[in-house]
């Protein structure tokens, strides 16, 4: 039987240092960065963008001196999410690293894959590209906060056992400029409102100028999650007092949680975190994928501490089909946020493990 792959671990008390932490971090199985935020066009429309780059440590002998070994694999998702087209439109890639054309360097976020690519400049401004079939994003997000540092210190605990967990750092209140390419629309297409010409035939959705505000997480781990985890979900956003509010619940095989955590952060930098007791995502209105058949809760109440929040949907209609680069779908999309009758922030909701339960386990725990 081969012995498996050792991967680096986390563990608590590991202080992350920047900008080395933007980074990659090969010695860890699974790693990400993530970039999800509202788009306003000139005329005041709404968008939501969403792009994702991943790293993964396949276990091959990392002495492999070939250019050819594949040892690490760069996986990219990118997504519009458009009122005007009626859904999101979204795109996946998947590459092993190598060549220059995919690659996740150490020491200061800079990915890529293929023509698509996130790099952070020295004054911490990111830059992104995606040129995909339908759309693309040409953005640049600017930090206006220092990062924050999800869980205790950057340790941030997936599950019960302490490690089950992640190395995690966001940056909320990122301000977004730059230009999108939206999906063109045909005549008599379902969906949403159509931009086409008298004559029925497809009009180009176009380049257009936007702005907004974003927020990117950056995570890495070897041993996720447990293998009693079925998925999660999770909420970033950016509220309109300058706040930012994280959180998650990672949904059990049985249905109950197998852990939760919250975080919230006021415009004066005070921090305040809410353990599993004081965490849940309840349903307030499913959806069923017409693709998948997965029936996802695309609006839900988030409990945090003594305060509810209220998420509803840009669209219904937010769903990644990434079976071919990842092996399953998930439902990432576009919120705003109320409490009670008042909008206080806009955000992205991600629900992983509806369509079929998500990988990211913890291999010792299963293996007994």
């Amino acid at each position: 039987m081969a012995t498996p792959p050792e991967f680096a671990q986390v563990t608590p008390g590991h202080p992350l240092a920047f900008p080395a932490d933007t980074g990659a971090h090969p010695g860890f199985q699974t790693e990400w960065w993530y970039a999800t935020g509202w788009l306003t066009t000139p005329d005041g429309q709404p968008l939501g963008f969403q792009i994702t780059f991943f790293r993964s440590a396949t276990g091959h002998d990392t002495a492999d001196p070939s250019a050819f070994a594949p040892s690490q694999l760069i996986i990219a998702h990118a997504a519009l999410s458009d009122p005007a087209f009626g859904r999101l439109v979204h795109e996946q890639k998947v590459a092993r690293q190598g060549f220059d054309l995919a690659f996740a360097k150490p020491g200061n976020t800079d990915v890529k894959l293929d023509a698509w690519r996130m790099v952070r400049a020295a004054d911490g401004r990111y830059t992104v590209n995606a040129q995909a079939g339908e759309f693309a994003l040409n953005l640049s997000l600017t930090p206006t906060q220092p990062p924050l540092l999800q869980g205790e210190h950057g340790y941030s605990q997936k599950g019960p056992l302490s490690n089950e967990a992640s190395y995690y750092y966001s940056e909320p209140q990122l301000r977004v400029s730059g230009s999108v390419t939206r999906p063109a629309r045909a005549a008599g297409d379902s969906g949403g409102a159509s931009r086409s010409d008298s004559h029925g035939a497809e009009v180009p959705g176009g380049t257009t100028q936007v702005n907004g505000i974003a927020w990117l997480d950056h995570e890495w781990s070897s041993t996720l999650l447990s293998p009693d985890a079925a998925g999660w979900d999770w909420l970033g956003a950016n509220l309109a007092d300058g706040s930012a509010l994280m959180a998650f619940k990672v949904r059990g095989r049985n249905g109950g949680a197998v852990w939760a955590h919250a975080a919230l952060r006021d415009a004066s930098g005070r921090i305040t975190a809410f353990d599993p007791a004081q965490v849940d995502f309840i349903p307030l209105r499913t959806w069923r994928s017409p693709r998948t058949n997965t029936l996802y809760p695309v609006a839900e109440t988030v409990k945090t501490g003594s305060v509810t929040w209220q998420l509803e949907p840009l669209l219904d209609d937010q769903e990644m089909d990434t079976r071919d680069s990842t092996g399953s779908a998930y439902w990432e999309g576009a919120v705003t946020v109320k409490r009670g009758d008042q909008n206080v922030g806009r955000g992205y909701l991600e629900l992983t493990g509806y369509q079929k339960p998500f990988g990211l386990q913890n291999p010792a725990k299963a293996a007994r």
